[in-house]
């Protein structure tokens, strides 16, 4: 069985923190600076990507107590959507490797993100089926060694048998570094993304020899 993981932000979707913070300032009733300065600046989100907190209730409180912002799930994931665009292409790819082999996410996000990602993503939940790996459950981030590993478990899969897609050098490295294929997604100069060559890669995959 061939898995294709693919990262989510800055790969299936474009991602703008600078549209999430002032969202999430306006419904949390407190500065960005606030917000930026305590929760990310003081290391809680990354945290949370590791699995700090296992619910997104747990996580919800933890935020309410560091930045004074209390806010609903909902209004999480409204921040969180002001931040992200789908990348057609790359969608289109994700559902092209869905014919060829198992698709999934391995993307770095805490818990309300999964929670979430029929409200987020509704793009792709029907061709994940459930094959949504974040680093919150897996209790490691890219480019740690241990997502990976802990990833290709899940699936029972061998490291030559598997293949990431990021647009993160370091995270397409450290997937390199465990015997799996990885392929670095990019922009061009003109700020569009090369999805073509995305797909490419999922064939190249798909057709490397065995």
């Amino acid at each position: 069985m061939d898995v294709y993981f693919f990262d989510c932000d800055k790969t299936l979707y474009d991602y703008d923190f600078h549209k999430r913070l002032p969202k999430l300032a306006e419904l949390g009733g407190v500065s960005q600076y606030r917000l930026a300065s305590s929760w990310w600046a003081g290391g809680f989100e990354r945290a949370a990507e590791i699995g700090e907190y296992s619910t997104s209730e747990e996580y919800l409180a933890a935020f309410a107590e560091v930045t004074g912002a209390r806010l609903t799930l909902g209004e999480w994931q409204a921040a969180r959507k002001a931040a992200m665009t789908p990348i057609p292409g790359a969608i289109s790819a994700l559902r092209e490797a869905a014919t060829l082999g198992t698709v999934s996410l391995l993307s770095n996000n805490p818990i309300p993100f999964k929670d979430s990602l029929p409200e987020l993503t509704p793009e792709i939940v029907d061709v994940l089926g459930g094959n949504d790996l974040v680093s919150a459950v897996l209790g490691a981030r890219k480019p740690e060694r241990r997502i990976y590993t802990r990833a290709l478990g899940r699936f029972g899969v061998r490291p030559e048998d598997a293949i990431l897609f990021d647009d993160s050098v370091a995270n397409v490295e450290g997937a390199r570094a465990c015997g799996m294929q990885a392929h670095h997604f990019t922009k061009r100069d003109d700020g569009t993304f090369d999805t073509e060559a995305l797909l490419d890669a999922v064939h190249a995959f798909a057709a490397r020899p065995r």
